[in-house]
């Protein structure tokens, strides 16, 4: 059976894996090259991490990526983060439409996966629709960031600076060209805007299109909006205003800049939208008090929108079991929202995949520790805290990026640990339990029931 045929006949889950981890080995091996470096070499793991960084768009550094890439190393990172982005599969779906070629069932199943929760006949027509959105919204993008950087830069620096900053931003990634991420530029009411809009614009596939059907009256009247698209849109508004003022009030006498007042707003609001899954940051993250610092772990645990180009188990996963406490509470026998009834199964899912997540987190925190005090019983070098390593953990499942400042002193079995979970969250936790358990019907015997005391 030849490589074609045994991809063809994986399983959607199975064949978007496979896609990204193709993605990552090549890249890992192009920035290897001489030319990738300004000094001609970087160490195997450090180019594995990067690479799996970019692709699951996430933005942990190990190296100053303006300091340690060149010109070409950098393009390479810019066109991972946007293949990464996408996914692969798009960019293979788009091509051979444009080719005129048949897409394949799996291949249909698999961007269904991705990009909708009803089963849809127009897949091609949907992805052909994102990938020209997504590169709309970058020129857009791209042209707000170059007219902040052409007071700074000649004119072609700041055109790369704008594209490179723009499809960073866009696909959830937080790749900066800056030692200092974009602190340097806390107070600037553009590149603010320009990179909170496109992060927030890039709120999910699924609700971006049945938006735009709304609004082309496509979808008849104006409650006639997905259930998907309203959770969505709730829960993200929720989060960005909620997160922005415990920021501000935990921050205020803080970390917050100095500066006229629009800067101190200016602060909580960017970090909360880049929180959830951006990675940017105005603010020295490691100087932010433990209660700040925790309160984040909860909004990069949730993280991006499904559909989206970020990670974490989802603003619906919240949602959803927020209603189910509600729900449960007044002893509602169904799970409702919006009028609506959740299936059962797709609340015990929920549950399910926030468990899942937690055990996981839980256990790469342990394997950091463990790493961490063998490398100092053996080396004796400095260890980091408990929280920092919780921090980078969610941050790296979460696909968020943000960091304490203790990723480029991880060691080498860190750096692993750390590209697995970034590995973990961008493919999505559901993947993996089909990869270890499959996808086969449900199996077991029922007994007789017996209560159980619990609280």
């Amino acid at each position: 059976m030849t490589f074609r045929s045994r991809m063809l006949k994986m399983h959607p889950a199975a064949l978007v894996l496979t896609s990204f981890l193709l993605v990552i080995l090549v890249g890992t091996l192009v920035l290897m090259l001489p030319a990738a470096t300004r000094d001609g070499r970087i160490a195997a793991v450090d180019a594995l991490f990067t690479a799996t960084s970019a692709v699951c768009v996430t933005g942990l550094t190990v190296v100053d990526t303006a300091g340690t890439f060149t010109l070409f190393g950098q393009i390479v990172i810019m066109g991972l983060i946007q293949v990464g982005g996408l996914g692969l599969m798009t960019i293979s779906v788009a091509l051979f439409n444009w080719l005129g070629r048949s897409v394949s069932i799996r291949q249909r199943m698999a961007m269904q996966d991705v990009f909708t929760h009803t089963p849809r006949e127009d897949i091609a027509k949907l992805v052909r629709s994102v990938i020209l959105f997504t590169l709309g919204v970058e020129a857009v993008g791209a042209l707000l960031l170059t007219t902040h950087w052409l007071a700074e830069f000649p004119a072609a620096k700041a055109a790369y600076y704008g594209v490179f900053h723009s499809v960073s931003a866009f696909c959830n990634a937080g790749f900066a060209l800056f030692p200092d991420n974009l602190m340097r530029y806390s107070g600037s009411l553009l590149l603010n805007f320009a990179v909170c809009a496109l992060i927030v614009v890039g709120i999910g596939f699924p609700v971006l299109y049945d938006l735009q059907a709304w609004a082309t009256g496509r979808k008849g009247a104006r409650g006639r909006l997905a259930l998907q698209t309203k959770v969505v849109l709730w829960t993200t508004l929720i989060l960005i205003t909620g997160g922005s003022v415990m920021f501000y009030l935990l921050e205020m006498h803080g970390s917050l800049p100095e500066g006229p007042p629009a800067q101190k707003f200016l602060a909580p609001v960017f970090q909360s939208i880049t929180c959830r899954t951006a990675g940017f940051n105005t603010v020295d993250i490691g100087a932010l008090q433990d209660a700040t610092l925790t309160f984040m772990l909860f909004l990069m645990f949730f993280g991006a929108s499904p559909g989206s180009c970020g990670g974490g188990v989802k603003t619906t996963t919240l949602a959803l079991l927020a209603a189910f406490t509600v729900c449960r509470v007044r002893k509602s026998p169904r799970v409702n929202m919006f009028r609506k009834s959740v299936p059962n199964e797709t609340v015990t899912r929920s549950v399910s995949l926030v468990l899942v997540s937690l055990s996981i987190i839980g256990l790469a925190v342990f394997l950091l520790l463990v790493g961490d005090a063998v490398a100092e019983n053996a080396l004796a070098t400095p260890h980091g805290s408990f929280l920092s390593y919780m921090f980078e953990t969610v941050s790296a499942f979460g696909t968020v990026g943000l960091s304490m400042g203790i990723t480029p002193s991880l060691t080498t079995w860190g750096k692993l640990v750390i590209t697995c979970m970034m590995f973990v969250g961008r493919v999505g936790v559901l993947t993996f339990t089909y990869i270890v358990v499959g996808a086969g019907p449900a199996r077991g015997v029922e007994y007789s029931e017996e209560n159980l005391m619990i609280g």
